[in-house]
């Protein structure tokens, strides 16, 4: 494992993984001060084509309308496919609240043993003392945290942004 600091301050953290399920992620803080709207089409079917006459554009500002606690948001680059069941693929970004309250099934970020991973939370287990990460791919092994593991939960994923085309 390979621990270093990047010389820009917007990088926290980046841990490479073991050979296990655990991810490779690259930890980056957002710059919530400015703005950007966008253009926001209210209505886009996703069954039968709509008249597009008509319809109603409004603006959307990621930073105001997605992010809710911005001193304590951050995204986070995953490498790895151990969550391409739950649609989030090798070089998506996870936008990571540490704010948000971590549930029973959330997509969370954690930091497990001095490295970060991202799996669906499970706590159904909690009650004998044991919390299990698991994967979202057949391929990959859940991870059973115990009390003598150094673990926390880094933050809950909120969204997530997808690449589609290459350009």
């Amino acid at each position: 494992m390979m621990r270093r600091k990047e010389n820009t301050a917007r990088v926290i953290e980046q841990i490479e993984s073991k050979p296990f399920s655990m991810e490779y992620i690259k930890i980056i803080s957002g710059d919530f001060g400015n703005t950007l709207d966008l253009p926001f089409a209210n209505a886009i079917k996703a069954g039968f084509p709509s008249v597009a006459e008509g319809y109603e554009q409004d603006s959307i500002d990621f930073n105001r309308d997605m992010i809710r606690h911005p001193e304590a948001t951050f995204y986070g680059r995953v490498y790895g496919d151990s969550m391409v069941e739950a649609g989030i693929c090798d070089g998506d970004i996870a936008v990571i609240d540490r704010l948000a309250e971590p549930s029973h099934g959330d997509i969370v970020v954690a930091y497990i043993n001095n490295e970060f991973t991202i799996k669906y939370l499970d706590l159904s287990q909690r009650h004998l003392g044991i919390i299990i990460l698991n994967p979202a791919n057949a391929s990959f092994e859940p991870i059973k945290i115990f009390d003598s593991d150094n673990f926390k939960v880094w933050g809950v994923v909120v969204w997530t942004i997808k690449k589609w085309k290459n350009l």
